[in-house]
């Protein structure tokens, strides 16, 4: 069996999303004050020596960038989940404008879908392929402590769709565990078993060694 773990990160703030708007696959750069925040911070010690991938989206890149990751792999597998002609709106006035038919398309859980968009199901699909590729790239890994463990810089819609099928949730209603959106997530992998949860809300380091 071969088997690794790896760290998902989800991107700093950006101006749509300090305004709660759906970015999706709409290359919004951070705000420069999120920036300058993350230039404070680093990886805890463990996965500082380890590959690190960020989706293709300028926001991943200036993230791992900000943390002082170098050699980073853009890697579209790990893209945002897209949100079609939803982008550029809130989530809120959408409800408000369309009540009980926006309502029944959220009951559907991992097959939520906006217009012209993805679902979630469509998100893990993509995921798992880059985990396989991932895989059998580390084949001759099988008696390596870290086995091809990597990090991800990627987006909320990604982690939250690796979370519910390493959890068993469904993707309707609230999540089991509250996320921290500002830590890693850590999950596992194997040829054998699929996915598997190891640790959520792991904190970034402050510069000066104190938690974050």
């Amino acid at each position: 069996m071969i088997r690794f773990h790896f760290a998902l990160l989800r991107h700093g703030v950006t101006a749509w999303n300090a305004e709660k708007r759906i970015q999706g696959r709409s290359d919004i750069a951070l705000l420069p004050e999120t920036i300058g925040e993350y230039r404070q911070l680093r990886l805890p010690e463990k996965w500082q020596s380890i590959p690190w991938k960020v989706s293709p989206l300028i926001r991943t890149i200036q993230t791992a960038t900000a943390l002082g990751i170098t050699g980073i792999t853009p890697d579209e597998h790990w893209i945002e989940m897209n949100w079609g002609e939803w982008e550029g709106e809130k989530l809120a006035d959408l409800r408000r404008r369309w009540g009980a038919e926006i309502q029944a398309n959220e009951d559907r859980g991992w097959d939520f879908r906006p217009d012209g968009g993805e679902s979630p199901r469509d998100v893990l699909a993509r995921v798992k392929i880059a985990l396989a590729q991932h895989n059998d790239g580390h084949k001759d890994d099988r008696d390596d402590d870290d086995h091809g463990d990597f990090g991800v810089v990627t987006h909320k819609g990604v982690i939250r769709a690796v979370y519910a099928a390493a959890c068993g949730w469904n993707m309707m209603g609230k999540s089991p565990d509250k996320l921290d959106w500002k830590a890693m997530h850590v999950f596992s992998w194997s040829d054998t078993d699929g996915l598997g949860m190891v640790a959520l809300n792991q904190p970034l380091i402050a510069k000066d060694g104190t938690g974050r």
